[in-house]
């Protein structure tokens, strides 16, 4: 199975009257294509701010509309904190791999003792 990615970068002091042009400009790029990865490079944002996160985020929710996953590259220390601080870690920073293409623990067995109480 081949995996598509498409680049997408963000730079630059963002504002919120920023963040509608920019979905429309990832929906374009995706639009009629099949599902893949856009990586977003946001390497080059000197100082994230909650618009930042907020329009990463609906990126993100573009994407998935579109049938792609977002990912992002080059995350600051400063961007992860602010999206850990908003709640939206697990939103942004999804792994690049799959669920179904992790490797299975090997040796994990559940042991009932019939002498535990139920619980």
């Amino acid at each position: 199975m081949t995996t598509f990615a498409i680049s997408f970068a963000m730079d630059g002091t963002l504002t919120r009257a920023d963040i509608p042009a920019l979905c429309v400009r990832l929906a374009e790029v995706l639009r009629g294509r099949d599902p893949g990865v856009v990586v977003c490079d946001v390497s080059g944002a000197i100082r994230p701010d909650v618009v930042m996160v907020e329009a990463l985020a609906r990126l993100c929710l573009t994407a998935r509309r579109h049938g792609w996953r977002l990912v992002l590259n080059g995350a600051s220390a400063d961007l992860l904190e602010l999206a850990d601080l908003l709640g939206l870690t697990g939103v942004l920073f999804q792994p690049l791999r799959q669920p179904e293409h992790r490797k299975q623990a090997c040796g994990v067995e559940e042991v009932v003792d019939r002498r535990d109480p139920p619980g």
